[in-house]
């Protein structure tokens, strides 16, 4: 028998709702992907996340896989055997990006933080000082495992100050928060589809600044995965004659497509604002529960908030039944922060009135809190 899934609110760490409009797209004929409609479609495509990337840079498409192949396209493709990498860990993906350093011969120069902390530009100035032959410098802007965001644009500062590259993980702020690739000089980085673009999941967004395709240039040694080549991805996704690489996941283009469609009829700063907007009222509907969220004020990324587990709660319990009895899905802690945490997204199409409210009173329910106080306060902040 055909697969129908049950409906699901997505308030988790990623993916998040999709709207109508995208799964509309979704189901559109699938044509060949070296179709002349299809490839004026990818020029599309790739000024939709110009736009949604604030960047200019040519170098900007989707690569055909979750947001880790873009992570591993970046690092694949800026590093080679050898090269002294600073990485700054704070959560799950700063240290996947240490890993994946090492794993194609470069050495990861670990810089640690707390988990649930951004990262402390003060610790990355210390390690290029320390290790001026660092050629790139890694880090999470917001870090989905904790809901830390880190200050970018004084990182990015800094790293140029010693003649780095600055490399960004930008998976789950693309869409939901500040972040303009130009503006703050950043030489690369990569997102996701299924966070605050409200696409489904098995795309990642990339982009590379002319520093940063230079150094792509000059590599001594060929790129260790063919697939990820960009030098060989581009001759698909850029030039004027395209050449075949892999087939194309036409549809889900599709879907990005009308996302980004969305995101560009909204505004890149008026969904910043919506983001913001949600998550201040969440955290006011949180605060009349009687919980809190578990990273401070000034480094809360406003799409994924890390929400501290009452002492004597079974979090898993909790989850269980969210999804059981409402429907609603939250994620829990990673790592470090297993047990500790629930991780509620308001991500893209998830950050809307009626999902907070939803949330805070299925969250008290299950708490055996009453629900109402909670949600009036959601509605005062939005109102």
């Amino acid at each position: 028998m055909s697969f129908q899934p049950p409906r699901r609110v997505l308030m988790g760490p990623g993916p998040s709702d999709v709207s109508e409009r995208v799964l509309s797209a979704l189901a559109r004929p699938t044509i060949g992907h070296l179709d002349p409609a299809f490839v004026g479609f990818m020029d599309e495509l790739k000024d939709l996340l110009r736009f949604a990337f604030a960047t200019k840079n040519e170098l900007t498409f989707p690569v055909s896989g979750p947001g880790t192949a873009g992570m591993e396209t970046c690092i694949m493709n800026l590093v080679e055997p050898g090269d002294e990498v600073v990485v700054a860990v704070n959560g799950v993906f700063g240290g996947r990006l240490s890993e994946m350093t090492e794993r194609v011969g470069g050495k990861a120069i670990r810089v640690t933080e707390a988990w649930g902390r951004p990262v402390d530009p003060g610790k990355i100035q210390n390690a290029l000082k320390q290790h001026p032959a660092a050629r790139l410098v890694a880090f999470v802007h917001g870090e989905t495992s904790t809901g830390a965001k880190s200050d970018a644009l004084e990182l990015v500062k800094i790293i140029h100050e010693h003649g780095a590259l600055a490399l960004v993980d930008c998976v789950t702020t693309l869409g939901g928060c500040p972040l303009e690739i130009d503006a703050w000089q950043i030489d690369a980085a990569y997102s996701g589809s299924q966070k605050c673009l409200s696409a489904p999941p098995g795309l990642s967004p990339v982009t590379f600044g002319p520093n940063a395709i230079k150094r792509i240039e000059a590599r001594r040694t060929p790129v260790p995965s063919w697939f990820l080549d960009l030098r060989l991805v581009m001759a698909y996704w850029g030039g004027a004659k395209r050449t075949y690489h892999h087939t194309a996941p036409i549809n889900a283009l599709y879907g990005l497509h009308e996302a980004l469609l969305i995101l560009k009829e909204e505004g890149r700063e008026q969904s910043w604002d919506r983001h913001q907007r949600h998550h201040l009222a969440l955290a006011k509907g949180l605060e009349t529960l009687g919980l809190s969220l578990f990273v401070e004020d000034s480094a809360r990324l406003p799409q994924l908030n890390a929400v501290s587990v009452p002492p004597g709660v079974d979090e898993a319990l909790v989850r269980k039944r969210l999804l059981d009895e409402h429907g609603l899905e939250i994620g829990a802690g990673l790592g470090e922060l297993a047990g500790r945490i629930w991780r509620v997204g308001l991500m893209g199409h998830s950050a809307r009135v009626e999902n907070v409210v939803n949330f805070l009173d299925s969250l008290g329910k299950v708490l055996g809190k009453a629900t109402e106080p909670a949600s009036e306060a959601a509605r005062k902040v939005l109102s």
